[in-house]
């Protein structure tokens, strides 16, 4: 298992119900996976993840990129802006 650090910002704060969390994942896990986990674990964040954007380690990511082991993953809600 890997140890990481989720942070959630805006909409996202309000709907996980903290600013952070920290959580054990398997080896290999993807974004994808990871997106599933807090779904399954969190119900208020279901449609948020759908168009969530989200880094690892401060570089964006894909839902098929892998979370290295003490990874800090951000997940900002999409911005519009005119």
């Amino acid at each position: 298992m890997n140890p990481i650090r989720i942070l959630f910002f805006a909409t996202l704060r309000d709907r996980a119900g903290t600013k952070s969390m920290d959580m054990e994942v398997p080896a290999e896990m993807t974004i994808r996976e990871l997106k599933v986990k807090l779904t399954q674990d969190h119900p208020n964040l279901t449609e948020s993840l759908k168009s969530v954007l989200i880094t690892i380690n401060r570089e964006y990511a894909m839902d098929d990129s892998v979370v290295p082991s003490g990874a800090e993953i951000a997940m900002f809600p999409p911005v519009s802006g005119g």
